[in-house]
Order: structure tokens, then C-alpha cells, then sequence
């Protein structure tokens, strides 16, 4: 259980689907708000009230009960208020289960699943240039500016990340050796292996918002939290005031431990680390020789700690939000969660740019093979398609500041419990947010 519980800490992306009810439970959202205030910042948190009865009497109570469910138009209404709550632009209402992943995959136009060669390769121009630019601006940059060159680098090295995602998707190139070499290079000034992370990406997307097989963000489960008191306020802090930087720990916990890959992984797991751990040992002597223990903090780390904000904050922006619920193997599918339970965020232009869109993210997830340089093409048409069930925000301050300070531990109704509604003595970290993060949408 200990094992366990420290991959929950630092395990870092998320879960969802359609957020209204589960088989087991007969479940009707009410359209109701209650007003959070939160220490002189106030939150409008419209929680998911429904009336729970046990299964053997669901059929009973829902001929019942189906007369007081909202309205279709109460129902958008209520998903209004949702997202101006939470910092969405738009919920999606629920997806169909007639609705198949292959439906949606089908829908879209065959020209976004083409590799060209000239846009891949122009990433890895954009991405090399901008991060010597960003190099050289630490090199010039007075000590007061170093943060802004350090926010600009590390978000070109980001860059590096999404070529590698790319290669790892084989979606950069028709030759799988060229992918597999280019990926590796794009991940080593990050210090990730590219191999381990191929095969654990993958299960997120074959797993992507099931309760326990998604690799990537879980949220905590209670049995742990109440049964760990020791590493109760680590879990705190690192889903709240750490959770921007918790990629470090999926990083650390996931992707050099030899034992969580399959027999027929190691091979190209060991090629992996192997490049990383040469990388090490080459480079950052280099560093540190050119420019002392102070230059490899202010040309390697501090960019390096700035890729893993934008590392975790992508992904939890990509899968956490309150009204989208993980799903348990038996009730998952495959579309709800891939259409309906992944959130499509827009970040200023230069961001995307350099991140060469990976936030339009929602494609991605519909199919993998789809090349960033052609994923908003696909999220344009899936708006015309399928627009309704979407879910769309442009990153604000309130968006943040629900992930951080709302969505913690997991519950099968709820979907998401804060730690200072469970702990409210030890949740002095999530109370420090609620007052200190802006509620700006």
C-alpha cells in the first residue's frame, strides 16, 4: 500500500467522462449553486447534488424521479454556470453511449492523419532556434530579467517534449528509425528517457480516465489518506502548492525503475536510460566547467524546472476538472472519455507556438496518430461535429485555482473531494491558496 500511495502522490495527469451518473447508482444533477467563499476570494462552486438510490431499487425510483430531471434547457443552463464556476469557457454536455471512438475517428477528414515532412522538421527548427534564443538571453539578461528568459526557455524546451510525443506517437516521420532517433535526442536536455516514456504514455491513451489503469493524473483515494497519516501533508502539498511541478515526481517514481516495465520493454528501456545517463555524464560537466555549479543552475535547472510547469500544468489542465469523473474498467468507454472527459485549453500565442499546439489536445485523443502541426485542423472539425459535447477554456487564474484547491481526493459521487473538506486542521497549504490565487477567469 505504501508503493502504492507514493505513486499517488506524484502521479500526474487525469480521469473523466460524462458527469452524470453511474450504472451502479441512479443519479440526477441538480441545477443548483452553492457560493464558496473563500477567505475574502469567492468561488462559485455549483456542486454535483443528485439523488443516489441503491440499484436494486433503481428501476422503481426512476419512473419516479425521471419527471424532476432538468429540462434539456436547464440542463445547458446548468452547464453554463458549471463552466463559468470552474473557469471553462464551455462543458460539453453528456456523449451518447451509442457512440463509438471509431464514429468520431471516422468523422474526421483523412488530411489530419498525413505526415509531412517539411512541417515536422520546421518544429525542430522552431525549437532549436527559440531555445538558443532563450540561452543566449540568459547569457545577457541582467539578474531582474533572468526569470523572463528562464519562462522563455523552458517553454522552448517544451518544444523538445512534443517532437519527442510526436516521434513516440509515430507521427513525426514514415521512418520508425528516424522517430526513434529524433525522439531520443529531443528528450535527453530534459534528462527523460524516451523509451519508458513511450510505453506508459501509451497506456494513458489506451486508458485515458479509468479509475485505477490510467497512468498519468490520479487523483488520492481516501482509504490512503486516512491510512497514511505521516504522508498525509506531502500529499497535501503536492496536490495543492507543488501540483505545478508534481510531473517531477511522475518523472522520478515511473520512468527508471526497471521493474514497472513488461520483459520484452527492458531492452529498449535500458538503450534509453543509458542515453540519459551518458547525457548526464557528459553535459553537465560541461556545463559546470564553462560556467561553474551556478551556471548549470542558471542554463540547465531553472529552464528544466520551467519545462515541468508547463508539464504538469498541461496535463492537469488537459484532464482534471470537478465535473469530469473517473470511470471504473466495467463502465468506461472509450469515446466518453477521449471526446467528452479531455479539455481543449487555449494559452497565449507565443506558448503555443513554441509548444507547437499540444494544447489543442482534445484530437490528440481521439487518435494519436494525428501530428501536432495538424491537431487544430482535427479540433476544427471535431467542432462541427461533435462541438456540443466538448469541453474548451482559455488558462485563467479560476481554472487554475479549482484544479489546485478542489480537485484532491477521489469520491464516486462527488468525483472530486478538497483535503480541507476531509482534513481541514492539516489543509493549511490548500486554505493558504484559496486566499493567496486570484479568482480572475
Amino acid at each position: 500500500m505504501a508503493s502504492r500511495l507514493a505513486d499517488s502522490v506524484f502521479l500526474f495527469t487525469a480521469p473523466h467522462q460524462s458527469p452524470f451518473g453511474s450504472r451502479k447508482i441512479a443519479t440526477f444533477p441538480s441545477p443548483g449553486i452553492c457560493q464558496l467563499k473563500w477567505d475574502g476570494l469567492q468561488l462559485k462552486r455549483i456542486k454535483h447534488r443528485r439523488c443516489s438510490i441503491p440499484t436494486k431499487r433503481t428501476k422503481f425510483i426512476q419512473a419516479v424521479a425521471i419527471p424532476v430531471a432538468p429540462s434539456s434547457a436547464d440542463s445547458a443552463e446548468y452547464r453554463k454556470q458549471l463552466a463559468e464556476s470552474y473557469g471553462f469557457k464551455k462543458i460539453g454536455e453528456p456523449l451518447p453511449e451509442n457512440v463509438t471512438l471509431r464514429d468520431v475517428i471516422e468523422s474526421l477528414p483523412k488530411k489530419v492523419f498525413e505526415i509531412d515532412d517539411v512541417k515536422a522538421w520546421r518544429s525542430v527548427l522552431i525549437s532549436i532556434t527559440s531555445y538558443a534564443l532563450g540561452l543566449f538571453m540568459i547569457s545577457k539578461a541582467p539578474w531582474y530579467l533572468l526569470p523572463l528568459a528562464w519562462a522563455w526557455t523552458g517553454t522552448a524546451i517544451t518544444g523538445f517534449f512534443v517532437i519527442g510525443h510526436d516521434c513516440a506517437h509515430k507521427s513525426f516521420s514514415k521512418n520508425k528509425l528516424v522517430e526513434d532517433i529524433v525522439g531520443t535526442l529531443a528528450f535527453l536536455p530534459l534528462i527523460y528517457p524516451y523509451e519508458p516514456w513511450r510505453f506508459k504514455h501509451d497506456k494513458h491513451h489506451a486508458k485515458t480516465n479509468m479509475l485505477t489503469e490510467d497512468t498519468a493524473w490520479h487523483p488520492v483515494w481516501k482509504e490512503e489518506f486516512d491510512q497514511a497519516p505521516l504522508l498525509r501533508k506531502a500529499i497535501i502539498f503536492g496536490y495543492g502548492p507543488f501540483r505545478p511541478w508534481m510531473s517531477i515526481g511522475h518523472w522520478l517514481i515511473w520512468h527508471f525503475n526497471l521493474k514497472k516495465f513488461r520483459p520484452n520493454e527492458v531492452k529498449r528501456v535500458k538503450i534509453s536510460l543509458a542515453c540519459v545517463f551518458a547525457f548526464m555524464a557528459v553535459g553537465w560537466p560541461l556545463i559546470i566547467f564553462k560556467t561553474g555549479v551556478m551556471g548549470w543552475i542558471k542554463y540547465w535547472l531553472m529552464p528544466w524546472l520551467g519545462y515541468h510547469f508547463w508539464m504538469s500544468t498541461f496535463t492537469m489542465v488537459h484532464h482534471t476538472a470537478p465535473h469530469i469523473p473517473f470511470k471504473s474498467s466495467d463502465e468506461w468507454n472509450a469515446a466518453q472519455a477521449q471526446l467528452n472527459g479531455t479539455v481543449h485549453c487555449d494559452y497565449p500565442r507565443w506558448i503555443e507556438i513554441l509548444c507547437h499546439d499540444i494544447n489543442v489536445h482534445i484530437p490528440h485523443h481521439i487518435s494519436s496518430r494525428i501530428p501536432s502541426y495538424n491537431l487544430k485542423a482535427a479540433h476544427e472539425s471535431l467542432q462541427q461535429n461533435w462541438g456540443k459535447y466538448l469541453n474548451e477554456a482559455k488558462w485563467n487564474w479560476r481554472l487554475m485555482k479549482t484544479i489546485m484547491t478542489v480537485c484532491h481526493v477521489y469520491d464516486e459521487m462527488e468525483n472530486y473531494v478538497s483535503f480541507d473538506e476531509l482534513a481541514p486542521e492539516e489543509s493549511q497549504p490548500i486554505k493558504f491558496l484559496k486566499r493567496l490565487m486570484p479568482d480572475y477567469a
